[in-house]
């Protein structure tokens, strides 16, 4: 069978190999050999006149890759609606929806979302986590078909809404604030005092730094890697340094006094939208629904700009 000239198992083992990093992995889903896969792959590429994958372990995506996998994957989703609409005996079970999404939200508001679809659909999800500022690129990929990023610019193909701010604060707890802050203003000691850091991805704690002092470097400090949000959490909350906290997240800990609003008048909102396919698939649809309820039950209400940006995976 083929589609606009393209052959559907060849486009199907694209994805295999995409999906599981190599051909020996993707022969091994698709019961063939490694030399099919491979075989498959080439006769693609002839097909297109373009070559789809570098040849890495992982194996990695061209620019005309990603636009066949996106091709492939809604052809897909398309595929299996209909199968699942019509009732076709022999239709594949529940439906996998592929979404990326930052660990902040995943660790507050974005697993309701999840909870919800699932109770009234047939659905399973493969979550992809990264930073808010990447999760755009999975899609331009076509590894997601969703994601919650912190882009405005729809990725070709896909449709954008916003779904709130996601407020930060600067924390740390009482006895490192006594030790590092204590006996002068804000704005000459955070910014040489140890801090929580996600990853080396993650701006957040630098750009708060740079708007509480304006000028001052940053990047000399001590530094702390927690690369797990409930964990980031627990690491200020240890003394390990100061660090931005969703607030969501550090409420319970301010309440039980282990962790301190160090700037009460300074607050870092990141804004979220929520990218997906423009595709007419009733499960997608719903997560969206899902998706939009919880996000406008957790986080505060959009704003008009675009400005605020950090960057937390």
């Amino acid at each position: 069978m083929t589609t606009a000239g393209l052959p559907l198992d060849q486009v199907r083992t694209l994805l295999a190999a995409v999906d599981e990093g190599t051909f020996e992995a993707a022969a091994a889903r698709l019961h063939v050999t490694p030399s099919a896969v491979s075989q498959r792959i080439k006769a693609l590429e002839q097909r297109t006149g373009r070559v789809l994958l570098l040849r890495s372990k992982p194996v990695r995506l061209t620019p005309s890759g990603e636009v066949v996998v996106r091709f492939g994957r809604q052809l897909a989703r398309l595929e299996q609606d209909a199968a699942a609409e019509i009732g076709m005996s022999g239709a594949p079970g529940p439906t996998t929806l592929p979404v990326a999404v930052n660990s902040d939200s995943l660790a507050t508001w974005f697993l309701p979302a999840l909870a919800e679809t699932a109770r009234t659909l047939d659905v399973c999800f493969d979550l992809h986590r990264d930073d808010q500022d990447h999760t755009a690129l999975l899609l331009r990929q076509g590894r997601v078909m969703a994601a919650v990023t912190s882009s405005h610019e729809p990725v070709q193909g896909c449709s954008v809404r916003p779904l709130g701010r996601m407020t930060y604060r600067a924390y740390a707890a009482p006895a490192f604030a006594e030790r590092y802050l204590a006996g002068g203003p804000l704005a000459e000691l955070l910014p040489a005092a140890p801090m929580v850091v996600f990853d080396r991805k993650d701006d957040i704690q630098d750009g708060f730094l740079r708007r509480l002092a304006p000028g001052r470097p940053t990047g000399g400090q001590p530094r702390t890697y927690v690369p797990a949000s409930e964990s980031f959490v627990a690491a200020v909350a240890a003394g390990l340094g100061w660090g931005m906290v969703p607030e969501a997240q550090a409420e319970p800990h301010c309440s039980a006094g282990a962790l301190a609003d160090l700037a009460e008048d300074r607050a870092m909102d990141v804004p979220l939208y929520w990218q997906q396919w423009k595709l007419d698939s009733p499960p997608l649809a719903a997560l969206a629904a899902a998706v939009t309820r919880a996000a406008a039950a957790s986080l505060a209400p959009p704003l008009g700009g675009h400005a605020g940006r950090a960057r937390r995976s």
